[in-house]
């Protein structure tokens, strides 16, 4: 049991250097391009800027806030009723 947890444990963190080392390479590779290519990295990134600018994020984070919040006076009915049935159960039970 103690072995497949060392088992585990080691393949959880030779995952997670896997990872680190990709992403470090990844990030060196981004690095050289854009000293590399400054004018077409600035021009991605203008690019990628106006995309985020014009998808709907704030409107769709706000539809799903209203949404929690007209979802959370049912529940909080529900668990009210929940309790008050248990504390009659208890009642009857005594």
């Amino acid at each position: 049991m103690d072995q497949q947890l060392a088992d585990q444990e080691d393949i959880a963190e030779r995952g997670l250097r896997y990872t680190r080392e990709q992403f470090e390479q990844i990030v060196e590779q981004t690095e050289d391009y854009v000293r590399s290519n400054p004018m077409r990295a600035v021009g991605y990134a203008v690019v990628a800027g106006l995309v985020l600018d014009r998808l709907p994020v704030f409107r769709i984070l706000g539809g799903l806030t209203r949404l929690g919040l007209m979802a959370v006076k049912p529940a909080i009915l529900v668990y009210g009723a929940t309790k008050v049935y248990q504390a009659t159960q208890e009642q009857d039970g005594s």
